[in-house]
């Protein structure tokens, strides 16, 4: 760190946990491969800095001691306006496919990383600050990021990590009250984002594009080596290479598989915002399903609803056929499409076994996938909310003489039985048809009679499955008005919670409602 004289680069590596500011082992990571791969740059400094949140998981992540949060040097490091000395921060360059346009130019115009952390395990982190100011990559943007901005991406990676889903991770926000112009003026944020990397793979189509073919392969070299230990033990090139896409589209798949069932919108899924770890990367408009619409679009810009939240998984296969034409130096025609032909049963593999997860089914049957997308499809009509349904689902008992007719006051569902005639009456409110839940009860009492498993058990593990909170667009607004005010307790409050999704919350119960009328004209986009 400049005029610190820590975060000095070690070459030995001590088995004790790093915990101080000082004792982090800094190296250059990806900066390694020289500076045709990035842009050497220091952050802008913030004015006059003051620190918004902190994540003391994702500090524990890094082997560093929650307590540095509270020395000024952590705060100069959160805001840009210090760096460690032993490495050079830099942006990395990079292409994109942007709604499917190619630009062959892109990078790091918002993000510097200050160094990768090599903890006491041997596990290594970029440190990234984003908000950090301009970039050769900036093109006309001032590099910097807005208070609301930094909020959401914090709250959105830690309630992705809580939910179990791969995800880049963030350790701070700082703020500032210097103003950031976009449609109106905005106070400053700066975002500290943790990953092992944030390659995409807008990084290989950028080197493929220019017949880089060399870069392409000190790439993919570098990605192997660092993050691919299976891959890495392929002893012939070409098959390495192979195997490294082979590996990327897997990991992608199983990622988006994990986004549908939860009811994740990424919102701009570029190719320049594909992680090629397999991790949730960028967050700009995303956004959670309330109601659920397969047709969902949480982006206002996207107009076409290219990245609408039934496209992601076509979308994210057509995106690793980009990956594919950029490691086409590299790999075969037919490895590439062995490799692209394994992305639909990874994801239907992943995606089906969500799916029985939530639904609380421990022994698949042949008219489960018939079953899915008849429920799924019935709460599209009715326009149930999904998180709440499927929580609400996980309270159901069936092992009881209890009439759900008479709990539901319908003498049509007489035959259906469950346990507790509140958790009935609840579930069947969420719908507007009540034939349509009624009958979805029904089938989905009959097929749960066929497993072997008693509903107390069951029960148990659907609870695991399905979240009672997560980061609603709304939740994320009220606290960033609050913020906008100096108040930075529901940051805090939430983050509590999204951390731990699954659990009960009694004293939280405000999060895991129904969304106010005023949340569906909220609106986020790119500058989101």
């Amino acid at each position: 760190m400049t005029g610190g004289g820590y975060g000095r680069r070690m070459t030995m590596l001590t088995r004790a946990r790093a915990a101080t500011l000082e004792s982090l082992m800094i190296g250059e990571g990806y900066s390694s491969l020289g500076d045709e791969y990035v842009e050497r740059r220091d952050p802008t400094p913030l004015r006059d800095p003051y620190l918004i949140a902190f994540s003391p998981d994702v500090a524990a992540l890094v082997g560093l001691e929650a307590a540095q949060a509270e020395r000024p040097e952590f705060l100069r490091l959160a805001a840009g306006c210090s760096r460690f000395e032993a490495v050079a921060p830099y942006a990395a360059v990079y292409a994109g496919h942007q709604f499917g346009s190619f630009v062959p130019q892109l990078g790091d115009g918002r993000a510097i990383t200050l160094g990768e952390v090599e903890t006491a395990d041997g596990a290594r982190y970029e440190w990234q600050i984003k908000g950090a100011g301009q970039t050769a990559f900036s093109r006309f943007g001032d590099g910097r990021a807005v208070l609301r901005s930094t909020i959401r991406e914090y709250l959105g990676s830690e309630a992705m990590a809580g939910l179990g889903i791969p995800t880049t991770r963030a350790l701070a926000i700082a703020g500032s009250d210097e103003p950031v112009f976009r449609e109106t003026p905005e106070t400053a944020g700066v975002l500290t984002r943790i990953a092992p990397s944030h390659l995409r793979f807008g990084t290989f189509e950028y080197f493929h594009d220019r017949s880089r073919f060399e870069a392409v392969r000190a790439v993919a070299d570098y990605a192997i080596a660092n993050f691919f230990p299976g891959v890495a033990r392929v002893a012939s090139d070409a098959d390495r290479y192979a195997q490294l896409l082979h590996e990327v589209v897997g990991r992608t798949a199983r990622l988006i598989a994990q986004w549908q069932a939860v009811g994740f919108a990424h919102g701009v899924m570029n190719t320049d915002n594909m992680s090629i770890l397999g991790l949730t990367l960028d967050y700009g408009p995303f956004g959670f399903l309330d109601a659920f619409d397969p047709g969902f679009i949480c982006n206002h810009t996207d107009v076409g609803g290219r990245y609408a939240f039934d496209r992601q998984p076509a979308v994210a296969l057509w995106n690793c056929h980009a990956l594919a034409a950029a490691l086409s130096s590299l790999v075969s025609k037919d490895d590439a499409a062995a490799a692209l032909a394994a992305f639909a049963p990874a994801f239907q593999a992943r995606y089906a076994q969500a799916l029985a997860d939530k639904f609380g089914l421990g022994e698949p049957r042949p008219d489960d996938p018939t079953f899915f997308a008849d429920a799924l499809a019935a709460l599209a009509r009715n326009r149930v909310d999904y998180t709440i349904f499927f929580r609400a689902l996980s309270s159901l008992s069936f092992g009881d003489a209890t009439s759900f007719g008479d709990a539901a006051a319908s003498p049509q569902s007489s035959t259906l039985v469950a346990g507790d005639a509140d958790a009935c009456k609840r579930l069947i409110a969420l719908f507007e048809n009540r034939a349509d839940a009624e009958a979805l009860l029904q089938r989905y009492r009959a097929r749960i009679a066929l497993e072997s498993r008693d509903d107390a058990a069951r029960m148990a593990a659907m609870r695991r499955a399905n979240p009672k909170y997560v980061l609603r667009n709304y939740l994320a607004e009220n606290a960033i008005r609050a913020a906008r005010e100096r108040d930075y307790s529901d940051i805090a409050r939430l983050h509590a919670v999204l951390r731990d999704p699954f659990d009960e919350h009694p004293q939280s119960e405000a999060y895991a409602g129904t969304p106010p009328p005023w949340a569906a004209e909220l609106s986020v986009s790119c500058s989101s």
